[in-house]
């Protein structure tokens, strides 16, 4: 089959500068990479050796000049040997090289052990998540929580070896050990040694002949555990402690992952919160707004009396300073913020409407309701 012309492999013109055709090789890199076509490999892969073969000759100013006069043939009728296995894609900004690339177009790895050898490596255990729910009194002051959290932990019949007791792991007798098994295989590369996780062993090097009964050889157990949390004081919805060496544990002596508790808050039926600052309201009535009084308001820790000044104004905010939250953070704590809700009487005795028409008259103030035409003249005079 003919090769295609190079410059139409890269979609570039003939007289393409070097970064114009960088950067269509590195469009097309991405476009043909293997994660972009999980269900088409083996094409995929066709275009990737053509596009990466064009670039290698179009990138080298001499190679482009013989191909230029030449062809495909190349200056001595031979080609320009292009040795797609050496081609260093890193060059390019591309964080792989050619073993990788192979293995993520036919899933196994090209001559070396890096898979397998992170696979048996002490692996760390996963993380976890649990939630607490608190009232607004324990988000604001701490308190101490138990959660229950089902993890994978190292069965302690077997040690985590995954062996019966009085028994060891043995070398696996198909890969001999290694992990790994290797065969030949055609690619559109050509003939190339591909090495895969042996499955006899799970690329472990290992085999269990006697496998543990409480753990059936895998040398972890599922387990409800209790932990206890203290919740430190201020926290709110949404905040997360972090436990470690709470949570599953590693793989093959590898370090236990952590847990991490997401707090949720009630909301509370007096009380709102302002970042560290509390908010409250209370009703007082007209006659204690206007003449002033003594009331008792609510706090986190119990009840105080405040003093309302005569003429205070519905909505008007009294601080009490240091009565709110504690910072999470040891930055000192918030404010209770009072807010004053005037309210107003519905239903009166015919003495304390009199009273208050006398007040209205006093004041200069008119009871009746003033007509259209009074409210027109009224605003433009």
């Amino acid at each position: 089959m003919a090769k295609r012309d190079y410059y139409e492999v890269l979609g570039v013109s003939r007289d393409a500068s070097q970064e114009e055709i960088k950067k269509a090789y590195r469009r097309l890199a991405r476009q043909y990479h293997p994660d972009a076509n999980p269900d088409k490999k083996e094409e995929a892969a066709e275009k990737f050796r053509e596009i990466t073969e064009a670039y290698a000759v179009l990138s080298d100013p001499e190679k482009r000049t013989q191909y230029d006069r030449f062809g495909h043939a190349g200056p001595e009728g031979q080609g320009f040997g292009f040795d797609f296995t050496n081609f260093d894609f890193r060059d390019l900004g591309f964080d792989f090289g050619f073993g990788d690339l192979f293995e993520a177009f036919f899933g196994g790895g090209f001559g070396g052990l890096g898979s397998t050898q992170r696979r048996r490596r002490p692996q760390r255990g996963a993380d976890l998540e649990a939630e607490v729910e608190l009232s607004f009194r324990e988000a604001a002051f701490g308190a101490e929580k138990e959660v229950r959290v089902p993890r994978v932990e190292q069965c302690q019949n077997c040690g985590g070896s995954g062996a019966a007791p009085g028994t060891s792991p043995e070398r696996c007798r198909v890969c001999n050990g290694s992990g790994q098994v290797s065969f030949s295989r055609s690619t559109p590369f050509g003939q190339f040694i591909q090495t895969r996780t042996c499955e006899h062993c799970g690329g472990t090097g290992q085999f269990i002949p006697s496998p543990c009964p409480t753990c059936r050889g895998t040398g972890n157990v599922q387990r409800v555990r209790r932990v206890t949390v203290k919740i430190p004081p201020g926290v709110d919805s949404g905040f997360r402690l972090r436990l470690r060496g709470e949570g599953e544990a590693g793989i093959r002596g590898g370090p236990p992952g952590d847990l991490y508790v997401r707090i949720r808050v009630h909301p509370d039926p007096v009380f709102q919160r302002d970042g560290d600052n509390v908010i409250c309201e209370i009703p007082v009535s007209f006659p204690q707004a206007a003449l002033g009084t003594e009331i008792e308001v609510p706090t986190l820790e119990g009840t105080t009396r405040i003093r309302v000044p005569e003429g205070t104004q519905s909505g008007t905010i009294l601080r009490l300073r240091g009565k709110g939250i504690p910072n999470p953070y040891g930055h000192g704590r918030g404010d209770l913020h009072v807010r004053i809700k005037v309210v107003t009487p519905t239903k009166l005795t015919e003495r304390q409407k009199e009273l208050l028409r006398e007040f209205a008259r006093l004041s200069g103030e008119e009871l009746r309701e003033k007509g259209f035409f009074e409210k027109v003249r009224d605003a433009f005079m």
